[in-house]
């Protein structure tokens, strides 16, 4: 494997999750705008606030950055971020550690070079009817292996089969044309992903969550990435509308911040990316940007 030859598909990669940060920009505003009805219509419609993040390496080099969306206090969305980034160095031996327990790097030892991309994405809705979400795919290389990771997953606070099963149907959807054992063996994945040991629970209502995704076929692989980045608006815009003009009790509200403390939980204590963002010097801000803007213990 060549330097040469991913230079065109890092920059591919790239592209696309900037596109598709973009396109969910883009939607989520409009929604702020369209919500003149019902609970917090009355309030100004939320924009993101964007700021350049930056990482430097141990040596003082320009160690890549990206870009951070945080749209705070709107009439639908609570707190959401959209981040995109794109990153490089050398990895360092806590992070090599982490890699290579999940799978084998050929030469990683002696050639600690990476390159990630990807897009991460988390909402924390006003109105405790409207699920909070979390998205993220992303693409990592080393001289010695590449990979995809990604999956969306729903995060209700009251949960409700419909939404939950049209969530799960639109995920399929996407994921059948690329095989059609993928959704299920991603499904189960979810499932074990995001459960909480401690409190012996699931974070939300699942989704699908796949890592050290690498077939040998970059263009198949990156392509099913896509459709994975391509499903979420539908899939949660969907359970958005049916429920962002509900009315919610001072309960509800309860219910929604106490939801939110294990969301916390889960993200400090187990997330992946979380650890993995802090342990590579990103800025902790954009690392951080998953946890909600409130959230209550019992």
């Amino acid at each position: 494997m060549t330097d040469d030859l991913f230079i065109d598909r890092k920059r591919r990669a790239a592209l696309w999750f900037r596109e598709l940060r973009d396109q969910i920009v883009a939607a989520f505003e409009h929604l702020e705008d369209s919500h003149i009805e019902g609970p917090m219509s009355d309030r100004a419609a939320g924009r993101f606030e964007i700021r350049e993040t930056s990482r430097t390496a141990a040596d003082g080099a320009d160690a890549g950055g990206g870009l951070m969306s945080v749209m705070r206090g709107g009439r639908v969305f609570e707190k959401v971020g959209v981040n995109v980034s794109e990153v490089f160095g050398p990895l360092g031996q806590q992070a090599q550690r982490s890699l290579t327990a999940r799978k084998e790097i050929p030469g990683l030892e002696d050639d600690p070079r990476f390159w990630a991309s990807g897009i991460s994405l988390v909402a924390h809705m006003q109105n405790p009817h409207v699920p909070a979400v979390h998205m993220n795919t992303r693409m990592f290389w080393t001289p010695g292996a590449w990979w995809f990771g990604g999956g969306s997953d729903l995060n209700p606070c009251i949960e409700y089969a419909e939404d939950t099963a049209d969530f799960h149907a639109t995920l399929q959807r996407h994921c059948d044309p690329h095989g059609a054992d993928l959704y299920a063996r991603f499904k189960q994945w979810a499932d074990e992903y995001f459960y909480i040991p401690h409190r012996k629970r699931a974070r939300g209502v699942g989704g699908i969550f796949y890592d050290d995704h690498c077939t040998g076929d970059w263009e198949a692989d990156f392509a099913f990435t896509q459709d994975v980045g391509r499903a979420f608006l539908p899939a949660f815009l969907a359970q958005v509308e049916r429920r962002r003009h509900m009315d919610w009790s001072e309960v509800d509200k309860e219910t929604q911040l106490v939801h939110r403390g294990l969301y916390a939980e889960y993200n400090l204590v187990y997330d992946r990316g979380t650890k993995f963002g802090l342990q590579t010097g990103h800025d902790p801000d954009a690392v951080l940007m998953s946890l909600p803007p409130f959230a209550r213990w019992v």
